[in-house]
């Protein structure tokens, strides 16, 4: 479905066939917790990878969550910041203002993202709204807060240890050093984010594993409570691939946050 109404949509997204749309994994009834989380897939914002967008909805849906799959916006049609955001933040919104015809709480409605779609979890994590309340689009009333972020290898600093083609993707050649600061999530971090659980490996050569230590270290200064896990092996991308670890481990996570049972 798409994320935006007819009169709220982008001329230009529909011309290059890149209009953003929101897809939601239901649970079985048995299995439903009433938890949702909304996922970013990653693609350097040139891409959708579908084990990181489909693949975590189904595996988020087998264990009672509903997994609502963003297809965002990408650098590689011609769209810039905040066009990303925008409809990250669309996406929280309209699962807030769905939540009753979902079956969802609507207090436990979290993120994820991988890689570039982490670098985009991150950004609503740090800089989401309380909505519109004079808007008369519903949807836009509808704070566009996580209740909670899940990152895998996420891209999160513009700076040094950045992954230089996700910067581009995003923002294009030279971008202006206030909007690298702005972009750099890192850096946004406040008392108000909500908690996270973040994880990359050492071995990961494409996006250093400094962007998720860099933004743990934030979320600790803050005061903002997190869950790090840096693994030693595997490489950049691995989505659930050979059963790795971090899943049992989130898993964990989100059953002490009551969106898994």
């Amino acid at each position: 479905m798409p994320l935006w109404p007819r009169d709220q949509r982008d001329d230009y997204a529909a011309e290059v066939g890149n209009i953003p749309t929101w897809q939601v994994f239901a649970p079985s009834a048995e299995r439903a917790t009433g938890a949702a989380v909304v996922v970013f897939p990653g693609g350097g914002y040139c891409g959708l990878a579908p084990h990181e967008g489909p693949g975590y909805a189904e595996w988020l849906a087998a264990h009672g969550v509903a997994g609502i799959v963003v297809n965002y916006r990408l650098g590689s049609k011609g769209h810039r910041h905040p066009a990303m955001w925008q409809d990250a933040a669309r996406a929280v919104r309209l699962a807030r203002a769905n939540a009753a015809r979902l079956g969802l709480d609507r207090q436990r409605i979290g993120v994820m993202g991988s890689s570039a779609g982490g670098h985009l979890a991150a950004t609503i994590l740090t800089q989401f709204d309380q909505g519109d309340a004079a808007s008369d689009d519903p949807v836009e009333r509808e704070s566009s807060r996580p209740d909670l972020g899940i990152l895998c290898y996420p891209v999160i600093t513009f700076g040094e240890f950045t992954h230089s083609g996700t910067r581009d993707a995003l923002l294009g050649q030279n971008p202006p050093p206030p909007l690298v600061e702005k972009l750099s999530a890192e850096l946004q971090v406040t008392g108000e984010t909500p908690p996270c659980f973040v994880w990359h490996t050492w071995e990961d050569g494409a996006v250093p594993v400094e962007n998720s230590m860099r933004f743990a270290a934030a979320l600790r200064e803050r005061g903002v409570r997190f869950e790090l896990h840096v693994y030693e092996r595997g490489g950049h991308g691995m989505g659930l691939g050979d059963q790795h670890r971090w899943a049992g481990d989130c898993l964990a996570w989100l059953r002490e946050r009551s969106f898994v049972e």
